[in-house]
């Protein structure tokens, strides 16, 4: 299979395309470092297109018909959208799925120490990140804390010009001569990435941590919050700092958390930009991924399956016989990003099935691990299928796997939903540096998944 840098048969009316497309991307990676954030912003768009709260409309005794558009939340933290056909829905729905959670360390639930005038809050890493990439750079603090009255407090410190950032420090290679001969899996312990917060005594000096006290007056009076809080609390500590545009081409797009918001953005995109369609659309946008589809707000939960019954009720043609119709007979594009093909590590990769940079949408036919453990194989029928829709379309794509065979490998939320027996198969963006703090990926790449997203969910029968 020959490929071509999309690039090169770009219009100028495709670049302008392009140059929108990425902007707005940019935009939504600032808004949403947290799922929560994501999930907020994702409601914003798609209640401009018109999309109502399923659960508010069912609410009000209001039946589902072709044309509607909904969608339904779980714990703020998963969105599940749909677009009515004009099919029966036992036929089965095109389906978009992908996830909003990215690599990140989380605050501990009793996380604030003091240690030599040095205010510290405890963190445990989540999903899987190379430690040592987290040291000595700046860093944002994002989440919530849930008070007992119920009230809910939006903590976001560290993104705007006039923020303080926070760290996690790292030792001076004058005397780093032992740390720098252990292995990077061990370079730094998970116990050891320790959030610095404050240097700053208490005024008056009377108390026995006097820094730790002056960091709980700034939560206190700037947030209302107090220690005990940090137990009913979500924080999450990202990179600080804006998308922006990379090389002198501005060809690329260097940001934290395009695993996997780069898919979860342009199957929003399509999803919103499909507007009648005969069998019926729908966009699931997921939390949890990172650690296994695991909790309420994973794709492993009953919340899409719930919501799906939930609609067929609306419609008034719920059973259980047609919910697992409803499902076995859709179509899924589980969207995920790929291992981007990286010329300084080229060891790790088998470069003809690798992701090429700008060589379009990326699909795997299975992901895994060493013979394939933990995937979900897709049929060759149904990628014969997506090659036509593709193809049709003009969509510029290609194939790859996670590296060489026994090299890794990794997985998606494509197995959970294989499960009800429809179709699936993985496909999205390559990307370079995954799961570091800064990550990256082509414009161009972006671009053609976001047509190719349109496509499916206009072309697949």
């Amino acid at each position: 299979m020959e490929r071509k840098s999309a690039w090169l048969k770009y219009s100028e009316d495709d670049i302008k395309k392009l140059e929108e497309l990425a902007s707005g991307y940019r935009e939504f990676l600032d808004k949403g470092k947290t799922e929560r954030e994501c999930v907020k912003e994702i409601i914003r768009m798609a209640e401009d297109k018109g999309y109502k709260n399923l659960e508010d409309e069912v609410r009000k005794g209001k039946k589902i018909k072709q044309g509607d558009k909904v969608y339904s939340i779980c714990m703020n933290k998963a969105v599940a959208l749909f677009n009515i056909g004009s099919e029966p829905m036992e036929k089965g729905m095109n389906i978009l799925g992908a996830h909003i959670d990215s690599p990140r360390l989380d605050v501990k639930q009793n996380p604030l120490y003091e240690d030599t005038d040095l205010a510290y809050l405890d963190t445990h890493y989540y999903g899987g990140i190379k430690k040592y990439q987290w040291l000595a750079i700046p860093l944002a603090l994002h989440g919530v804390f849930c008070k007992t009255d119920g009230t809910v407090v939006e903590v976001n410190i560290g993104e705007a010009d006039n923020d303080p950032v926070f760290c996690i420090s790292d030792l001076l290679p004058h005397i780093g001569q032992e740390q720098m001969k252990k292995p990077a899996a061990t370079f730094v312990q998970g116990d050891d990435l320790n959030l610095l917060v404050g240097n700053r005594p208490m005024a008056d000096g009377e108390e026995k941590e006097a820094v730790k006290a002056s960091v709980l007056k700034i939560l206190k009076e700037k947030y209302g919050v107090a220690e005990e809080d940090f137990i009913s609390a979500e924080l999450e500590i990202v990179p600080a700092g804006r998308a922006r545009e990379c090389g002198f081409d501005r060809s690329m797009i260097l940001a934290y958390g395009q695993d996997d918001r780069v898919c979860s953005y342009t199957s929003l995109l399509a999803m919103l930009g499909v507007d009648k369609v005969e069998r019926t659309s729908c966009c699931i946008l997921v939390d949890k991924e990172e650690i296994g589809s695991v909790g309420a707000t994973g794709m492993d939960s009953m919340f899409f399956e719930n919501t799906v019954a939930e609609l067929l009720d609306a419609m008034g043609i719920y059973s259980g016989l047609a919910v697992r119709r409803t499902l076995a007979n859709s179509a899924m594009l589980s969207s995920d990003v790929s291992a981007g093909y990286d010329p300084g590590f080229s060891s790790v990769f088998e470069k003809k099935n690798s992701a090429i940079l700008s060589a379009g949408m990326v699909f795997n036919k299975f992901t895994g691990s060493r013979g394939k453990s933990g995937s979900n194989d897709a049929n060759a029928e149904y990628i014969g299928k997506l090659r036509k829709i593709l193809d049709d379309a003009g969509v510029s794509y290609q194939t790859a796997e996670m590296g060489k065979v026994d090299a890794g490998g990794g997985g998606t939320i494509a197995f959970i939903l294989a499960h009800y027996g429809m179709n699936v198969i993985d496909s999205g963006v390559g990307v370079i540096s995954m799961h570091a703090p800064w990550e990256l990926t082509s414009k161009a790449d972006i671009y053609e998944v976001k047509k190719g997203y349109e496509a499916f969910l206009r072309g697949m029968k």
